[in-house]
């Protein structure tokens, strides 16, 4: 099943600079399996030990994962996951 996947600026370095990548997954924890097979160090810059990194908001069409079953959200065929980093200010 692939789930289309935006990437932001930040980590086109690892997507040898494509925006979007298709990835392979029935949730959002495979899916980021998936990216790190074809595109090695986004699950660091992604995920720590307690899940989702702070600073990184996984978005599913519009919703952000954390605030649906996070990592285990369901996707399916023709989903878009987007990555945004937050950003801070001041």
């Amino acid at each position: 099943m692939a789930v289309t996947v935006r990437i932001p600026t930040p980590l086109r370095s690892l997507t040898k600079g494509e925006e979007t990548v298709s990835a392979e997954g029935t949730t959002v924890r495979a899916v980021i399996d998936s990216l790190e097979s074809a595109h090695p160090g986004l699950r660091e810059r992604l995920l720590d030990e307690k899940g989702i990194r702070r600073f990184v908001n996984l978005y599913l069409g519009d919703e952000d994962v954390r605030f649906l079953d996070g990592l285990d959200t369901a996707l399916k065929s023709g989903d878009e996951l987007s990555i945004i980093p937050a950003i801070a200010g001041g």
